[in-house]
């Protein structure tokens, strides 16, 4: 037993460029990769996490400043960088229990798909850090395993039922049958757009909008490329820190670098996890021939939609705008504005299009993103401090727009932290109520349309 933990304590202080590529190793033998397939897995999610800390680095030391002297003249408190999710799946890889999250939540969906409770077949690996990442930040808080795996367990059974009730708008509206999305930054959207999109239908002026999104696409284009927006942010910045124009025209190269950088860091995750995925599917489909299964794959699969980029670039200048004026934020969006088409993709395909309800659910989308990601920043920022991220002496937080700003990742790390007695029961039961509504009532709804047919 002292070998083992010796052994495991080696990997921990070895850090996660070390830690990655043994876990990965180890996952993929187990789906049946080979010894040097797995381990060249591995290593590129260690090279993947080496490239984002680099950047994060270099983000944190050209940002942090600037931003913090914009604070200090303008008085906007806007003290939580958004690092992007890329940065944060990197702090949730790095994670001494990762190992035991990943599996926790390959089990679930394993036992789930034999009881016959959910059609979803996830193997899309790589997006399990959202699941994970808030049993990490559980963890951190309570110092408790159990509590950090189960809040994980419960996040994988909201994220697959969540895929299983909103595969008809995958199929219907963008076309792709057979396929859900267990993607958390995706589905989240939809814990808010389902109830909001009921109300907006009740008021006339939503209902029967003719605005499209042909009309507003005209006015789009040159300024819906990263590069682009990442520069505009970062001279906007420099200006508002008082910089002279030298300084800030580099710090707006230097932002359309980060911009440009950690996507293709971030795709070296995904390149690293593609093999791991394929080796999952395979095996999963040789434990239940004769299913209906729905194969559960990456958002990204969607968000090219061009109804899904044009509301993308309506709603990225509103988030900034929002992010000023919404009281009680602390979230500087910046990273993960390029990811906003995953936070809409959902909303577009439930509106069907309808622009004017696409922007409203947007808003609220997005200011529930930023009080979140600001109720959570402190403790985000102390866990990549501690997997060996620099953040500099800024003195500045770190936020995302994943992680527990998704607000049923809020509501489970909330449930699982405070008060956990009280908290976890009563999200159990929000979440069975909810259960029952869209497999009993809309179940029965559907039978009585078919019969009067």
């Amino acid at each position: 037993m002292n070998i083992v933990m010796n052994v495991f304590n080696f990997f921990i202080d070895a850090g996660p460029t070390v830690m990655l590529p043994v876990i990965i190793t180890i996952i993929g033998m187990i789906f049946g990769l080979k010894i040097s397939r797995a381990f060249k897995s591995g290593l590129t999610l260690g090279i993947g996490f080496a490239g984002i800390k680099l950047i994060l680095d270099f983000m944190t030391t050209n940002v942090g400043p600037a931003a913090k002297a914009m604070v200090d003249r303008t008085g906007v408190q806007l003290d939580a960088l958004d690092v992007g999710w890329g940065s944060i799946a990197a702090v949730t890889w790095a994670s001494p229990i990762i190992a035991l999250l990943i599996f926790a939540i390959l089990i679930v969906n394993i036992i789930m798909l034999i009881l016959k409770r959910t059609q979803t077949l996830d193997v899309d690996i790589w997006n399990y850090h959202h699941m994970a990442i808030v049993g990490v930040m559980v963890y951190f808080v309570t110092k408790n395993v159990a509590l950090g795996v189960g809040a994980s367990v419960v996040m994988a059974v909201v994220t697959f039922k969540l895929s299983d009730w909103s595969q008809p708008l995958v199929e219907d509206f963008f076309g792709i049958p057979g396929v859900s999305l267990p993607t958390v930054s995706a589905l989240s959207s939809l814990v808010i757009a389902w109830p909001l999109n009921w109300l907006l239908d009740r008021i006339p002026l939503f209902r029967n909008s003719t605005f499209t999104i042909k009309d507003a696409q005209k006015y789009l284009g040159f300024f819906g490329d990263s590069m682009i927006m990442g520069g505009v942010i970062g001279i906007a910045i420099g200006f508002l820190a008082g910089y002279d124009i030298k300084a800030v025209l580099q710090l707006g190269v230097s932002m359309s670098a980060v911009l440009v950088l950690i996507p293709k860091m971030t795709s070296l995750f995904m390149e690293g996890l593609m093999p791991i995925s394929d080796a999952a599917q395979k095996w999963s489909q040789k434990k239940f021939k004769g299913r209906r299964l729905f194969i559960g794959l990456d958002a990204a699969v969607v968000v090219g939609n061009p109804d899904v980029i044009t509301t993308a670039l309506i709603i990225i200048p509103l988030t900034i705008a929002t992010a000023l004026v919404l009281p009680g934020n602390r979230v500087l969006p910046f990273a993960d504005l390029a990811v906003v088409p995953f936070r809409v993709a959902m909303v577009v395909a439930l509106t069907r299009g309808n622009l004017l309800k696409n922007i409203i659910i947007g808003l609220v989308v997005t200011a529930s993103l930023l009080w979140c990601g600001s109720a959570t920043s402190p403790i985000l920022t102390e866990i990549a401090k501690q997997v060996g991220i620099d953040l500099g002496s800024s003195s500045m937080l770190i936020s995302s727009f994943a992680a527990t700003s998704m607000i049923q990742s809020y509501l489970v790390f909330l449930a699982f932290t405070y008060n956990p007695l009280i908290g976890i029961p009563v999200l159990l039961l929000a979440f069975g109520g909810v259960w029952y509504f869209f497999e009993g009532i809309k179940k029965i709804n559907r039978e009585s349309v078919v019969e009067q047919h």
